[in-house]
């Protein structure tokens, strides 16, 4: 039976020696930066705790902690200012694997982590598109990705979160245990009571937000840490969900002349695929993942040459390129979909879920345009799904090269926005619009089987920096006003454009209730400060 009081515990002994803190020196100038390029980063040391026990010690002795995993936050999150650096990258062991669950510390990388459960036989599926991320950094973010259309984001599979407080003190969650009553939750310390306020605002009805801290009517106190973003706590062990068997997918890269053609192929696949997993039916087509790119992103990938975009060859005259990812029934073999692929004749009975899709794009004229990864082509599954890969590498290249060679003051200027599907053609006017009324030069991809997509600027001077700033907080608008959310699945950090954003969405009043959140379990505003929402100024309420 669910309560609203949880007790906190003592950390475990550690088993080690104590770490020691490392000194920023060139050898740890990467901590000083995340893959936003947030400019400014600065370390007076970085730590590297092997345990629960180490990682306590050093919450407990220093005056600001940031929580740091891969640090590939886009959104500054993970850029240091003045905080000691506390590296979840040793905490890296499987601690356990069941059926249905796994347990890992917060260091493991999603490459690892997929490693482990492909050599069981089980998988997790919501994982985000970058696996050098690690189980923190998605944990902290509610990190989603591709998946999201079928599986949901990384919330929906958190099962169990171990998490150090402010205090230094432990607390052991479990999904279903411990639940908002009387709009508080009520945390036992060593030191008495901390009641903890329950967020009342409401969030807008769309399958992606990382936009501050999670409400929902008699709220999961496991909820309010997922997405937290390190300012509430400090994960130190995870059990997610995953699938007791792996399915089969194969990846399918679609070429299509402009954006319309694409969303109206992405709306009929969705369909299809919704109503193949409301009939529970094996034989059906089942699209997981819809990955976008425009023209702007296909010219960026072969501006950036072969080496990530492998032996992919997309004609110049494309307008857009979708990228599928489709579930099979575990077990499913490359020359059983090859013998489906044979069977696409319309005048042939069905045959499986490839027979489908076949039939689907000769309806629409694209059959030519599509190439197939099987099961068993691992090869080029993988270089299908680095192409899209290859597009933020290059936006973020780009990026970093201006910032060291035009402008010290240029840094990554994104948007990461969801609407409702049905919304989908006016998100892409809407960003269009913005972006083209101020002459930026820019690109558009995303998760297309989500609605969340990814404007980005490509940054030529300070003044494209500041341009793009306006578009998107003119875009977060419209966005939220489309009963979307401007804060999809990347977080808010420290940028003062999706800081602005979170304060659009929930307004003073919902990010006053955020604040009350932080002052109740870090009262000393000790962990992660910046990040969510600006340090309280000298003589206000800290944050």
């Amino acid at each position: 039976m669910a309560t609203n009081r949880i007790r906190t515990r003592p950390p475990r002994a550690g088993t080690r020696g104590a770490s020691s803190p490392v000194p920023v020196t060139d050898d740890a100038s990467g901590f000083v930066e995340d893959a936003a390029h947030y400019p400014g980063g600065h370390a007076p040391a970085v730590a590297f705790p092997r345990d629960e026990a180490e990682c306590a010690a050093l919450v407990r002795g220093a005056a600001r902690v940031l929580p740091v995993g891969a640090q590939s936050s886009l959104t500054g999150g993970a850029t240091p200012m003045g905080e000691l650096v506390l590296s979840s990258s040793r905490m890296n062991a499987v601690e356990e694997m069941a059926d249905t669950c796994i347990t890992v510390p917060p260091g493991v990388t999603l490459t690892a982590l997929r490693e482990t459960l492909d050599a069981a036989g089980r998988s997790y599926p919501p994982a985000p598109t970058f696996e050098g991320a690690t189980v923190g950094g998605v944990v902290s973010t509610n990190a989603a990705g591709a998946a999201t259309f079928k599986y949901g984001t990384t919330r929906d599979w958190v099962r169990r979160l171990t998490v150090v407080l402010a205090c230094g003190e432990v607390l052991d969650i479990e999904r279903g245990q411990v639940r908002a009553s009387d709009g508080r939750f009520v945390i036992e310390t060593s030191r008495g009571a901390v009641v903890a306020p329950a967020p009342t605002y409401r969030l807008p009805r769309v399958p992606k937000r990382s936009a501050g801290y999670h409400a929902a009517p008699d709220l999961d106190l496991i909820d309010l840490f997922v997405g937290s973003e390190g300012t509430l706590g400090v994960v130190t062990s995870v059990t997610l969900d995953i699938l007791p068997r792996r399915p089969e997918v194969c990846v399918v890269l679609i070429v299509l002349d402009d954006e319309e053609q694409a969303a109206a192929l992405t709306a009929r696949l969705r369909d299809v695929s919704m109503d193949t997993r409301r009939r529970h039916d094996p034989a059906g087509l089942d699209v997981i993942a819809i990955e976008y790119l425009d023209r702007r992103s296909l010219e960026l990938v072969r501006a950036a040459g072969p080496g990530r975009r492998a032996r992919v060859s997309i004609p110049e005259t494309a307008g857009a390129v979708l990228l599928l990812q489709i579930e099979l029934p575990p077990g499913t073999t490359a020359g059983q979909v090859h013998e489906q692929i044979g069977f696409a004749d319309p005048a042939r009975p069905p045959g499986g879920p490839i027979v489908h899709l076949c039939r689907l794009l000769e309806v629409e004229g694209l059959l030519d345009r599509a190439e197939l990864a099987g099961p068993g082509d691992t090869t080029r599954a993988a270089e299908l799904l680095a192409f899209r890969e290859a597009v933020p590498e290059a936006v973020n290249r780009q990026v970093a090269i201006a910032k060291h060679t035009v402008d010290g003051t240029i840094e990554k200027t994104a948007a990461d926005m969801i609407v409702p599907f049905a919304k989908l053609s006016d998100g892409v006017r809407l960003f269009r619009t913005a972006f083209e009324s101020r002459g930026l030069d820019h690109a558009v991809w995303g998760h297309l089987s989500d609605a969340n997509l990814h404007p980005n600027v490509l940054p030529r001077s300070a003044d494209d920096v500041r341009a793009g700033k306006e578009a998107i907080l003119a875009c977060g608008r419209e966005v939220i006003r489309l009963g979307g959310c401007p804060l999809a699945e990347h977080g808010v950090g420290r940028n003062p454009v999706k800081q602005s954003l979170l304060q659009l969405l929930h307004g003073a009043a919902g990010i006053e209730q955020m604040r009350a959140v932080k002052r109740a379990l870090d009262p000393e505003n000790k962990l992660a400060p910046g990040v969510l929402f600006p340090v309280a100024a000298r003589g206000e309420a800290s944050a």
